[in-house]
């Protein structure tokens, strides 16, 4: 499920983005997505590739990798993002959820790290 209200547009300095096409609540869950689940061994090889760029780390104890389907993997990064995105390890999937108002336009972005205000550094130079 992609809320409706979502497109993906280019941004001035990330590539391309997901973006708002209407104003959306504080709350609202945005999208809920499945992923492809890959075991350890197939990391060491993604991680050779710019498909590390896109996939997360998976399960309980984070030993397993997915990539994500959906707009999941084109949301940018922000150490204080708009929205937040929890792991369902039993269905398979991600869901991204507003965690304020989000104006008609504005670009919505997750916090690679998993918690929407975390500022530990990420492995890439953030904007």
């Amino acid at each position: 499920m992609i809320n409706p209200a979502l497109y993906i547009a280019m941004t001035p300095d990330k590539g391309r983005g997901v973006f708002a096409a209407a104003p959306l609540e504080a709350g609202l869950v945005i999208e809920v997505s499945p992923v492809i689940v890959l075991p350890s061994k197939d990391r060491v090889h993604l991680d050779k590739t710019l498909l590390h760029d896109y996939i997360f780390e998976w399960g309980p104890t984070k030993e397993e990798c997915c990539m994500a389907l959906g707009y999941i993997p084109i949301y940018n990064h922000s150490y204080r993002s708009n929205c937040e995105y929890f792991m369902d390890f039993e269905t398979d999937s991600i869901f991204v959820k507003t965690v304020r108002s989000i104006a008609a336009g504005e670009e919505l972005t997750i916090n690679y790290n998993g918690d929407w205000n975390d500022e530990t550094k990420v492995w890439f130079d953030a904007f």
